[in-house]
């Protein structure tokens, strides 16, 4: 009977993306890295267990915690978000070392905690690396409320949440994730492509499939989660990087079936760019695997979306903007995943 109950239980941590990482220790309630009461979503190096490295936008961690008091261990300079008991996020800019995130002393008692670091990527260098909590003397973490399902999505500097006013933070996948009270990650990259070019363009078709956006090694072990829904908004830049029709429509069908390859059971939704690119090779992408047998991808018209108000510049959405999407796009999820 026991064999069984943890094969049920192993089933469970799988579905919700929270396998162990790989040669992580056991570290219950001591704010390590390891400790299993911190629940890390997104794409996370875990290979050196004293130093957790999150890639791509809107990676995040949560946990709860007794005591007072909580502090970061933070390798190098960084700016990041923090909410503590559900509070509005604070941001905290250039922070290193000993990062105090309640300076003033809360009710003792059980708290929760959420991070998340600003994105690594264009010029922004910041050292997003995770070494662990400070709790008060004879405090100690607590599991995590962790939603079973989750969300990916995928895209260029309009899924990272460009111009917004706390980038990943406001982005629509966030908002959304948020919304449907269910975990979320943003694999996005500020000007990615979806086809690799040949100038440096970061193309998703390939990096898709990679823990770090900018190194073609190692490939992100998809075995850590299992996503219940992935969005894709690719397609802005391409035609900047000389990609042409053909080759973009070729591409796009890829990634749909290396999607459905590492996600057998997931809803996926190919966005219609905002600014229309490529919207009848999308289009035709979709309707290839339809019409291979996958019923569950679909294409999402998004006219009449945005306006121009709805933008910080001409492709951008602002905070408005993003919330006028997550509006569209939240109901389209929640209708296929529940």
């Amino acid at each position: 009977m026991s064999h069984w109950r943890t094969l049920i239980t192993l089933a469970a941590l799988v579905a919700g993306g929270l396998v162990p990482a790989t040669g992580a220790s056991a570290a219950t309630g001591d704010g390590s890295p390891t400790d299993s009461n911190i629940a890390f979503t997104g794409r996370w190096d875990t290979a050196t267990t004293t130093a957790f490295t999150p890639y791509w936008a809107g990676a995040y961690f949560t946990t709860g915690f007794t005591g007072t008091t909580v502090k970061l261990r933070q390798r190098n300079t960084i700016d990041l978000y923090a909410s503590v008991d559900g509070r509005p996020y604070t941001y905290l800019t250039n922070v290193k070392g000993t990062v105090n995130l309640t300076p003033t002393p809360l009710a003792s008692g059980n708290h929760t905690l959420k991070v998340s670091y600003r994105v690594v990527a264009g010029s922004y260098h910041g050292d997003a690396v995770f070494q662990g909590l400070i709790l008060d003397s004879g405090a100690r973490t607590l599991p995590a409320a962790v939603p079973a399902k989750l969300v990916e999505f995928v895209g260029d500097s309009i899924t990272v949440g460009t111009t917004t006013s706390k980038n990943a933070l406001t982005a629509y996948g966030w908002l959304v994730g948020e919304r449907l009270g269910v975990r979320h990650t943003q694999v996005a990259q500020g000007g990615a492509c979806l086809v690799v070019t040949t100038d440096g363009c970061v193309g998703l078709e390939r990096q898709f499939l990679k823990l770090n956006p900018n190194a073609t090694t190692p490939d992100w072990d998809f075995s850590r989660y299992q996503a219940s829904a992935v969005v894709i908004n690719l397609g802005t830049n391409d035609s900047g990087h000389g990609v042409h029709t053909p080759e973009f429509q070729a591409s796009y069908t890829n990634l749909l079936r290396e999607v459905r390859a590492k996600y057998p059971r997931a809803a996926v939704f190919a966005l219609e760019t905002f600014s229309k690119r490529f919207a009848a090779q999308t289009q035709a992408s979709v309707k290839a695997l339809n019409d291979g047998g996958d019923a569950n991808v679909y294409y999402v018209n998004t006219e009449g979306w945005l306006t121009a108000s709805d933008l910080s510049d001409s492709v951008h959405p602002n905070d408005a903007g993003h919330v006028k999407i997550a509006d569209r796009l939240a109901p389209i999820i929640s209708a296929k995943i529940g």
